[in-house]
């Protein structure tokens, strides 16, 4: 049996996708390729070019051998979201609703689900659980929140059973060096703080310096991408032994402004860099931090790389390598 992946040739999927095979996992990846790159997917993985929102594509796959899927694929930048919310729900929640849809009518009964801490919006209490009200600010929560509803109702009618992993801001890169964040133009701070150190940006923006924080800046809790794939290989395990539907953040319970970011990126790189200060964003909140203890209780998740400039050096070793694969990027 294998594992379907979508959105396998992706920043986290193509990740994930390379640490299901080194766990001796068949995969397929499904990718339309419109931010991920084919270059990115391991080599023992078969690579299937479609969107996941084509039904009849999803039967074909699903009905040839495989036992869960792990679906990253959809969009993910928050302002995008304010602008195109439209784009949001067809590509997050409509096209969710079609994977599992084919899911069931397939008979692949375990479904691991990449959600947000967007879900919480600006929450009353931090760090934030799992238990905390949902009141998403942007369209992307929202549709990440729809589809966290659907496997819930889902689960509750058929054979059916999932983990969604709400992840806090991830960032970092392979620390092998094979994958990372590759898409132009992105939007990550620790990606644009990585550019603008290597002289790749004029400068980093700070967008909003008078929030009710330490030092005004948003504060996130920033999880390297190693460790949250690792936690979705964890939750496969758990839903292959037969457990449960759960809903789980994915952080490590610590907070760190986006001036604290800057200043590691700084020591990190050696270089110094631009800041611009600009106004806040829509959708934007001011603090989110995870309680992580359900993770590491119920999965038995141990992270190995929570430490705020590890995730730095391997994000800045892999845009240097990025630089020598594609010059003009």
């Amino acid at each position: 049996m294998a594992v379907l992946v979508t959105g396998g040739a992706g920043y986290i999927g193509s990740h994930m996708v390379w640490n299901l095979v080194e766990a001796g996992e068949q995969v397929v990846v499904l990718d339309n390729l419109s931010t991920g790159f084919d270059w990115a997917v391991a080599g023992a993985a078969r690579l299937v070019c479609g969107d996941v929102g084509d039904a009849d594509l999803l039967d074909e796959l699903l009905k040839g051998g495989i036992d869960a899927v792990i679906h990253f694929a959809g969009s993910v930048i928050v302002p995008e979201s304010v602008a195109d919310p439209l784009k949001y729900y067809r590509n997050n929640t409509a096209s969710t609703r079609a994977l599992i849809e084919a899911c069931v009518m397939n008979g692949v009964r375990r479904f691991i689900f990449s959600s947000t801490a967007a879900v919480y919006g600006d929450p009353e209490v931090v760090p934030v659980g799992e238990d905390a009200p949902v009141h998403p600010l942007s369209p992307y929560g929202s549709s990440k929140l729809m589809s966290e509803i659907m496997l819930a109702d889902t689960a509750a009618a058929h054979d059916f059973a999932f983990t969604a992993l709400r992840y806090f801001n991830v960032a970092g890169a392979d620390p092998g060096g094979r994958t990372g964040q590759s898409t132009a133009n992105a939007t990550h701070l620790i990606k644009v703080a990585c550019e603008a150190a290597l002289g790749k940006r004029s400068h980093l923006s700070v967008f909003g310096t008078d929030y009710d924080t330490p030092d005004g800046t948003g504060v996130r809790d920033y999880i390297h991408v190693a460790d949250l794939v690792e936690a979705h290989r964890l939750a496969l395990a758990h839903l292959r032994d037969g457990g449960q539907s759960r809903i789980l953040n994915c952080g490590y319970g610590e907070g760190y402004s986006v001036r604290q970011v800057i200043e590691s990126a700084r020591r990190v790189s050696g270089c110094d860099f631009k800041v611009v200060e600009e106004p806040r964003r829509l959708g934007d909140a001011p603090q989110v931090v995870a309680r992580a203890d359900a993770v590491r209780r119920e999965l038995g998740w141990q992270p190995r790389y929570d430490d705020l400039d590890t995730i730095i050096a391997h994000a800045l070793a892999w845009e240097d390598r990025l630089s020598r694969r594609n010059p003009a990027r």
